[in-house]
This record gives C-alpha cells, structure tokens and sequence, in this order.
C-alpha cells in the first residue's frame, strides 16, 4: 500500500499524467488518498486488486480518457461514471456485475466497452444502453444473455461485437444494420438458426474476424458453416434460406440446453 501512495504522490509532484496500480491488493478507494481530486490524469488503471464498490466521486476525475477496473469484485456502479465528458474506453470485464444503473448508456464519447465476464443479461441492462451512439467495441463475453435486444441497430458505430459464451437462443434481424462491423464473436451459445439479415455484413473481407462455432446449428447453416464463411454469406443473402428461415421461425427448433453450468462461475461467489 505504501507503494501505492508513493505512485500517487508523484502523480501529483510531477503531474503525471497516467496512473497504474495494478496487483496492489487494494479494497477501498479510500486507501488511494486524493485520487479523486486529481482531475489532470488521462488513465487510470485499477486492475486484479479487490475493489468492491466504486466511489460516484471517481466522476470528478474529468479528463479521464481511461479506465480499467478488470479483475476486481465490483458488484455495483455510480451512476455517475456515464457522466464523464472525455472517457473513451472502459474496461469492467471479470468483475460481480448482475446490473448497471439506470440510465448508464449516457456516455458522451465513450469508444470501448468492456464488460465481459459478468452475470449480466437482457433483464438487467439500462433503457438507454444501445444509445451510445459513439460505441465502435461493445464485449459482452461470458455473461447470461438469452437475447439480445432490436436496439442493437442503434450503435451505427460499431465494429466489434463479442457476444461468445452466453445463452443466446437468437440474434435480432436488427443486427443486419451494423454496417460498420467487423467482428462478431457468437461461439459457444445456444443458436440454431441465424436471420437472413447477418448476410447484409461484411463476412468475408480480410479484416473481417467471424466466429460461429460451438453453437447448435441446423444442418443447411451447418453444411455453409464447413464450406467456409464465403458460402455462409452467399446463402444467408439467398431465396432459397429466406424461406427456411420463415419455415424455422414458425416452427423453431427446439432450444439447445444451457452450455454450461454458470452457477459456479467466480463472478457469482459472494
């Protein structure tokens, strides 16, 4: 801990402008004397210590254009972080999370979201969570999401979307909008059937980065699956899947069960 106040003293002394105190065995922001008030710093990382509230004063912290606070035991989040005028990236990934407060989609300029490894799901998330219209990296890995809402259609920026190992039993066809993706990571869930509309993006380009393995597909998707991603986007665009996908849509498939057991996730232990 010594360590740590001696970091932020020279924070101070030397107006330094990013601050990392990884691996600290911190618990209590408290235990940081004055970092709230030090509004000057850009970045600031917080990563596998054993924080377990977030104070509403880290908002004071206006320049902030980083924040990493992976790997704690963080199991609720001010409101007012979504304030922050200049954050651009934050990570929250392998923390306590079942929730975010209401209204937490209000970032003003916010690029990269981080919330991986969680215990989130389409019951928990904010109205306002797909209106980050500035959003390009959303990661929602390893969390409880059964379904992912229309509004999706909303983040006209995105070009990173990791969805892998949840409880995904279907995608919107609004996902078909985000013209901007490159990436899309779907493995590991309980999909059988895609909507015509994930044709519409981007499969095949050399940038592009899409997974679809682990899920429980049905045969003409998974027949295109081991032809290559090629083949997928051709069909997916055809007649000839439009009308399957109406005849799944009428007549679904039966749901695959849940992948894994989450119960003993370490997100979960209280």
């Amino acid at each position: 801990m010594a360590k740590a106040k001696k970091v932020l003293e020279e924070a101070v002394e030397s107006n330094i402008l990013e601050i990392d105190l990884v691996d600290r065995n911190i618990s209590l922001f408290e235990e940081l004397p004055g970092i709230l008030d030090m509004n000057h710093i850009t970045r600031l990382t917080l990563s596998h210590n054993k924080i377990a509230a977030v104070p509403p004063g880290l908002a004071n912290l206006t320049n902030l254009e980083i924040l990493t606070l992976s790997n704690n035991i963080i199991e609720e989040l001010p409101l007012s972080l979504s304030s922050m005028p200049k954050l651009r990236i934050l990570n929250l990934s392998m923390n306590r999370l079942y929730n975010l407060p209401r209204g937490f989609g209000a970032f003003p300029v916010l690029e990269v979201l981080d919330l991986s490894y969680n215990n989130l799901s389409e019951k928990t998330l904010p109205g306002n969570f797909f209106m980050m219209a500035t959003l390009r990296a959303l990661y929602l890995a390893d969390n409880d999401f059964e379904y992912l809402s229309s509004d999706i259609k909303n983040l006209k920026q995105l070009q990173i979307l990791v969805l892998r190992e949840n409880d995904l039993i279907e995608l919107p066809r609004e996902i078909g909008e985000l013209t901007r993706l490159r990436e899309l990571h779907i493995q590991g869930n309980r999909l059988t059937i895609l909507p015509p509309e994930v044709g519409n993006l981007d499969m095949t380009s050399n940038k592009s980065v899409f997974k679809f393995e682990g899920n429980e597909w049905v045969n003409p998707i998974k027949k295109q699956l081991e032809l290559g991603l090629s083949h997928l986007a051709e069909f997916l665009k055809s007649e000839q899947y439009r009308i399957l996908f109406n005849r799944y849509s009428t007549n679904k498939p039966p749901v695959p069960p849940p992948c894994v057991d989450k119960a003993k996730k370490i997100s979960r232990i209280r």
